[in-house]
């Protein structure tokens, strides 16, 4: 009868709490290739353990990338990456989505180098019909020039959520309902870039490149792309509703992925464009629904 009871209270709780939110699916480890092809600079990548694991090189120059092969209209994307160790001011290295027209939509993960002894700056971003300006800047709680640390993008048509070894860095609802664009009928492809960019990434551009410390060199592997994929003019993924992203369990954080998120935010964060009110005088309306107020 006790076991009985037990059994029904706990019951009970789940059915008052709700359903809880839960972390993505782990990604699954593919080589380079799979995905991904060059896009620029192809003699500055190379290729280790069978495509497994990758290093692009930057130098005076010029720096390198790679990009997707298909376009996504919504997915589970990550990427293990180690960035440039030592002195990497005035580089920038990025992992992000964005699709093609003028009124692009766009999800980044941008690395901004810094001097020796100094934290690297992650800034994210979300672009909605070309208008960004939505930038959120921490520092990293790790040195992510020692290891490889897995950062990725969990994006449906309820919310894009940005995480960095599993913990949740920033949310970005659909807030479409208050008049705020989300991304949700371009496909994007994803991109990754290291490049020169000494005229705004380490103090506003105050920081130059050290250009006798080049090769500047991030490594990656993983290469883990889960996505709805679609032609470049689609405006719906065909199987919408039916992918694991769009279960309920998925659709908004739980109780204590809010507290590491809310971690993130009181020990890390060191700009964040809700909390700017020189640049938005009216708190943007999707701030308070994202928690970022």
């Amino acid at each position: 009868m006790a076991s009985y009871l037990w059994v029904l209270s706990l019951a009970l709780l789940f059915m008052v709490s709700g359903v809880r939110g839960t972390s993505p699916r782990q990604p699954i480890a593919v080589p380079f290739g799979r995905n991904y092809v060059p896009t620029w600079a192809f003699d500055h990548i190379k290729y280790y353990n069978g495509g497994s694991e990758i290093q692009l090189f930057l130098d005076k120059y010029t720096g390198t990338g790679f990009q997707s092969k298909g376009s996504y209209l919504f997915g589970h994307f990550s990427m293990d990456m180690k960035l440039v160790p030592g002195d990497s001011a005035g580089t920038v290295t990025a992992f992000y989505l964005s699709s093609q027209n003028s009124e692009h939509d766009e999800i980044d993960f941008e690395f901004l180098g810094n001097r020796s002894g100094q934290p690297y700056i992650l800034q994210t971003n979300v672009f909605t019909g070309g208008k960004g300006d939505r930038e959120q800047r921490i520092y990293l709680w790790f040195d992510p020039t020692t290891a490889f640390h897995r950062y990725s993008v969990l994006w449906s048509d309820y919310l894009i959520l940005f995480l960095v070894d599993d913990t949740p860095i920033r949310v970005f609802k659909n807030c479409k309902d208050l008049g705020v664009k989300f991304p949700f009928n371009q496909p994007m492809k994803l991109y990754s870039s290291l490049w020169n960019a000494d005229d705004w990434a380490t103090r506003g551009g105050l920081e130059k490149t050290d250009w006798s410390k080049a090769p500047f060199v991030a490594a990656y592997k993983g290469f883990h792309i889960d996505g709805c994929e679609a032609s470049v003019e689609a405006k719906f993924c065909a199987t919408k509703g039916r992918r694991w992203w769009d279960q309920k369990e998925f659709q908004d954080l739980d109780a204590y992925q809010y507290r590491r998120l809310a971690w993130v935010r009181q020990k890390y964060t060191i700009y964040n464009y809700c909390t700017d009110r020189v640049r938005y005088p009216n708190v943007p309306p999707e701030c308070k629904r994202d928690r970022d107020i």
